[in-house]
C-alpha cells in the first residue's frame, strides 16, 4: 500500500524508491546491452582471425605451388623470366592486400556503437527532464 499525502499523492520515498528502480533497470539494459556487444567484437575478431589464417596457408601453398609448376615448364627456355615475373607478381598481390587490409582497419565501425548511441540517448532524455 502505498503512502499517500494528503494532497492524495505519492510519498516521496515512494518516488525515490521508483526512481532508483528505474535508474537500476537502464543500466541493467545498458550492461546486457554493452556484454553483447563485447561478445559481438570477439566473435568477429575470432572469425577474421581463423579466416585470414585458413585463406593466409591455402593461397600461400598454392602460389609456392604454381611458381614451383611454371618455373619447371619454362626451365630450359625462360627459368629467370619466369622467376622474376613471378616475383614482381607475388610482390603486387602481396602490397594490395597490405593496402586493402589498412583501408579495412580505418573504415570499420566504431566498436560500442550501439551501446554509446543508447547512452547518449539517456543523457539526452534525463537532461530534459531537469
Amino acid at each position: 500500500m502505498a503512502h499517500e499525502t494528503p494532497a492524495g499523492g505519492k510519498g516521496l520515498l515512494d518516488s525515490l524508491t521508483t526512481l532508483a528502480a528505474t535508474l537500476v533497470a537502464i543500466a541493467r539494459t545498458r550492461l546486457e546491452l554493452l556484454s553483447t556487444d563485447l561478445e559481438e567484437e570477439r566473435a568477429h575478431w575470432l572469425t577474421l582471425l581463423v579466416s585470414a589464417l585458413v585463406a593466409v596457408f591455402f593461397l600461400g601453398m598454392g602460389a609456392v605451388l604454381a611458381a614451383f609448376f611454371l618455373v619447371v615448364v619454362f626451365w630450359d627456355t625462360h627459368r629467370l623470366l619466369v622467376l622474376g615475373l613471378l616475383t614482381a607478381g607475388f610482390l603486387a598481390v602481396g602490397a594490395a592486400a597490405v593496402a586493402f587490409a589498412m583501408h579495412r582497419a580505418r573504415t570499420r565501425p566504431k566498436p560500442f556503437a550501439a551501446s554509446l548511441a543508447e547512452l547518449r540517448k539517456d543523457r539526452q532524455h534525463l537532461g530534459s527532464r531537469s
